[in-house]
């Protein structure tokens, strides 16, 4: 399974601007910091204000900062918010397990289901207050 660019710039935006402390961030800033097209990042940020994980402050002072605790951001529902299309092979997008084109038994689609389960329990268990304190810890 691969992430998008979305979301892998949207992680970075999170930890960019949660490392800022409430202050106010502008798009420029962390496009420069990330090498990130400002026109993408654009986007990326105007989705994560619609989904109430950034404020964002327009004028000539303005930018976005974090607008939830980085303790109540679990990457596991972060990603699942993000991302599009979690269906690791093309039966996992039917509604019937009969619709397998391999055969009714196959139970690559009950196996990747209990996978991807398990890599979302994974996730759960870490937030964005983790990722910070890693970023903290590394620059020390």
């Amino acid at each position: 399974m691969r992430l998008t660019l979305h979301t892998d710039y949207a992680l970075r935006v999170l930890v960019h601007v949660g490392r800022q402390n409430g202050d106010l961030v502008t798009i420029n800033e962390i496009a420069e910091r990330y090498g990130i097209s400002k026109n993408h990042l654009t986007k990326v940020v105007h989705q994560l204000g619609r989904s109430g994980y950034l404020e964002t402050v327009r004028g000539k002072y303005g930018g976005v900062r974090l607008l939830r605790q980085p303790e109540d951001v679990k990457l596991g529902q972060f990603i699942r918010e993000t991302e599009d299309d979690f269906a690791l092979v093309r039966c996992m997008r039917c509604d019937s397990p009969d619709e397998c084109r391999l055969n009714a038994g196959c139970i690559a689609r009950d196996a990747l289901s209990s996978g991807l389960s398990a890599f979302f329990k994974v996730l759960d268990g870490y937030t964005l207050a983790d990722m910070l304190d890693n970023e903290r810890q590394a620059a020390e």
